[in-house]
């Protein structure tokens, strides 16, 4: 009998996590391979603290910083979806690439499912026909950019129905 129990708990544990996962923010972006997209992660910065003189211990201890513990920010990495894998399932991820300082390109996988991602923003949507675009990392300056193929794409607004 144990065993029955112990399957129904774990069958409403993955029932109740895959509930939560489906408010992720990236499921809730439709974005496709080929789109120019802005993905906000959340970066946690730890300090470390230094060797610093006694004044400026008291000045830091006068702003309310103190110097310790983990500081939170948000990053946003704006670049072309290169690949997406596996579709919406629990390994799903997703490779962005973008041109950086230099002209050195910066390719990032994200976890479709990751808490630290609080939102995608799609900023244009080309007509592309391929499922990989890996081809991109062979490109330079223009070429790399793809540029002109993309359009802006208009946020679409849910309004509540008019009730009559």
């Amino acid at each position: 009998m144990e065993t029955n129990d112990t399957n129904m708990n774990l069958q409403e544990f993955i029932k109740t996590e895959i509930a939560n996962l489906k408010n992720q923010p990236a499921l809730k972006a439709d974005f496709r391979v080929g789109d120019i997209i802005k993905v906000h992660q959340l970066i946690k910065e730890i300090i470390v603290q230094k060797k610093i003189s006694k004044t400026a211990k008291a000045i830091k201890k006068a702003e309310g910083d103190g110097g310790k513990g983990a500081t939170e920010r948000i990053q946003v990495f704006e670049g072309v979806v290169i690949a997406k894998k596996h579709g919406r399932e629990m390994g799903a991820s997703f490779m962005v690439r973008k041109i950086g300082a230099s002209n050195v390109a910066i390719e990032k996988i994200f976890p479709l499912y990751s808490p630290t991602i609080k939102k995608i923003e799609i900023v244009s949507r080309p007509k592309i026909r391929q499922a990989k675009l890996y081809y991109l990392r062979d490109r330079v300056g223009k070429a790399a950019r793809r540029a002109g193929l993309g359009h802006a794409v208009e946020v679409k607004e849910t309004a509540p129905a008019p009730t009559n």
